[in-house]
């Protein structure tokens, strides 16, 4: 049972990153003078929406807390409608805090909540996609030992590693949003949170990641 959760946890990350890439070549085909670089606005909503829907569809489609009962559709719109709303505090406190640590309030405000959005989308959608608008949960899992399941497992390390990624690239740089290199900081940054799960996840497959429950 272990090595079919970790394979079907390999194919949603799998899919994560293909849709990444995706979100890069296909735009072209539909929108003119599309690029990274130089649409790097456009190419998040594109990338976040992707990598939202790739999540949602894999959840549904793998399973991980299937429950045996039954829910009434009342009960899944709700619990949807709470989602969203988990999503969208979220984004805005984590708009709050890049605003805290120094990017402007009003300026450059659309960069500094796509940002937000991003990190939202690489670690507040897992955690809704696998354990639902449960906070107790949530707190379980990221507590010290908290984890029952080669899943929450993986979705602590990706979590945290997301976030110490979004700190990385925030590090060296100023947030003070001066100069035109840093409009595109967002985009980099982008890269760089994707590149720290990619690395987590090539460490699970060498059994690295059982030790990381004791961290």
């Amino acid at each position: 049972m272990k090595d079919t959760d970790i394979k079907r946890l390999l194919y949603v990350h799998l899919l994560c990153i293909f849709s990444i890439i995706l979100s890069i070549f296909i735009p072209s085909f539909f929108l003119e003078n599309f690029s990274v670089l130089e649409t790097h606005l456009t190419w998040l909503c594109i990338c976040s929406v992707s990598v939202t829907a790739v999540n949602l569809v894999s959840y549904l489609v793998v399973k991980p807390n299937a429950s045996s009962k039954r829910s009434s559709l009342s009960y899944k719109v709700t619990r949807f409608l709470k989602c969203c709303i988990y999503f969208l505090m979220s984004c805005f406190s984590f708009h709050v805090i890049f605003v805290l640590y120094g990017a402007p309030l009003t300026e450059l405000a659309l960069e500094t909540f796509l940002l937000a959005v991003t990190l939202s989308t690489f670690t507040t959608v897992p955690c809704l996609c696998l354990l639902g608008p449960n906070f107790k949960a949530w707190l379980r899992v990221f507590s010290r030992n908290g984890v029952t399941s080669i899943w929450e497992n993986s979705l602590q390390i990706t979590t945290v590693s997301s976030f110490v990624g979004t700190w990385l690239g925030a590090f060296p740089i100023p947030l003070d949003w001066g100069r035109p290199w840093q409009n595109k900081y967002s985009v980099w940054l982008m890269v760089l949170t994707e590149s720290a799960r990619e690395t987590i996840n090539q460490m699970k497959d060498h059994g690295v990641t059982s030790e990381w429950r004791f961290f």
